[in-house]
């Protein structure tokens, strides 16, 4: 992240170990780089939960980024975070990512809950998360994104559709 926030490509890609793309530089992109960094700054076992790259087959295709927003906290509550690069999107990998975030988090002990929070005009991550049981439990407002609709899905809920029909599969 740190070779992101300096511009720095190649280095980011070779720390990777897989190679990234200008979409990881743009300004929004760097931002999330300093954000996260601050967090893992003041408690750095909260890295493992941060973001990383989304790749998916078997050349390595660097197709965004995920995560959670940090560990669980302490209702067991996780927030899932993806991003697709626009080259990528309408292609399945944003639900991809989305099935890999949720097997996270169902792999974790501590987690209970996931949530997504997703802009009420975003028609295309409201269709992601669509079918995988999350519930709209409310809303929020957030400094960056403004009014946010949360969803909440059992981490433990893992239904076979999670599995099936997904046209590729990602790895974080």
């Amino acid at each position: 992240m740190s070779a992101l926030l300096d511009g720095d490509l190649s280095e980011a890609g070779r720390v990777a170990g897989v190679p990234l793309t200008e979409y990881f530089l743009t300004d929004r992109a760097r931002w999330l780089w300093r954000f996260r960094l601050d967090q893992m700054a003041a408690d750095p076992g909260r890295a493992r939960w941060m973001v990383r790259q989304a790749v998916v087959g078997d050349e390595g295709l660097v197709v965004g980024h995920a995560g959670f927003h940090g560990p669980p906290d302490e209702t067991g509550m996780v927030e899932i975070g993806y991003s697709v690069a626009p080259a990528f999107r309408r292609q399945g990998y944003a639900r991809s990512t989305l099935i890999e975030l949720l097997r996270r988090a169902a792999a974790e002990p501590a987690v209970t809950t996931v949530r997504a929070t997703i802009g009420p005009d975003n028609v295309a991550s409201l269709a992601t998360i669509a079918g995988f049981g999350f519930v709209e439990v409310g809303e929020q407002w957030d400094e960056e994104d403004g009014r946010e609709l949360v969803f909440e899905v059992p981490a433990r809920r893992v239904p076979p559709a999670w599995w099936e029909g997904s046209r590729h599969h990602a790895e974080l």
